[in-house]
């Protein structure tokens, strides 16, 4: 469960080696959502198409009630204001992601992008640094892409 901003803010500054499995998960959690709120914060103007986005793919990976997921959301919207690299959140997800669940991640990050229907340049940027960071190759970034254009019915 999550509990406050302030118990995982200081979960995820911990070194791993003195977490417990739950503050691990937490900083999983939060390193994934800070992820697809900078997508999200990469247009101008995103509305509530990409905050639903947001929310259904924590949902979709996490196991977390309505009010964790508002929470969890909460905290990664405060932690990307002040994010000035991704590196912290890519090197976490390096550590404890298979190959798959990068993949998996990367497409999520362009279901966020996808969700207005239109790809703005900021958010395919950022998209392409983060799978870049998390080690994605060219072909599965593409082939990523394409799956959520094509669930999204974006032309």
């Amino acid at each position: 469960m999550l509990r406050t901003l302030k118990e995982l803010f200081d979960a995820f500054t911990a070194p791993a080696a003195g977490q417990s499995l739950a503050q691990r998960a937490h900083t999983q959690q939060l390193a994934v959502a800070v992820l697809l709120v900078e997508v999200m914060r990469a247009e101008p103007g995103s509305g509530p198409a990409e905050r639903a986005a947001v929310l259904t793919a924590l949902r979709r990976k996490f196991d977390l009630a309505d009010d964790e997921l508002e929470r969890l959301l909460e905290l990664a919207q405060a932690e990307a204001q002040a994010l000035y690299d991704y590196h912290r959140f890519t090197s976490l997800l390096n550590e404890r992601f298979t190959q798959p669940q990068k993949v998996a991640l990367v497409e999520a990050l362009w279901t966020v992008a996808y969700a207005d229907l239109h790809v703005a340049a900021h958010e395919n940027h950022a998209i392409l640094k983060i799978a870049e960071l998390l080690h994605v190759t060219h072909g599965e970034y593409i082939a990523a892409k394409l799956h959520a254009r094509q669930a999204a019915g974006a032309a």
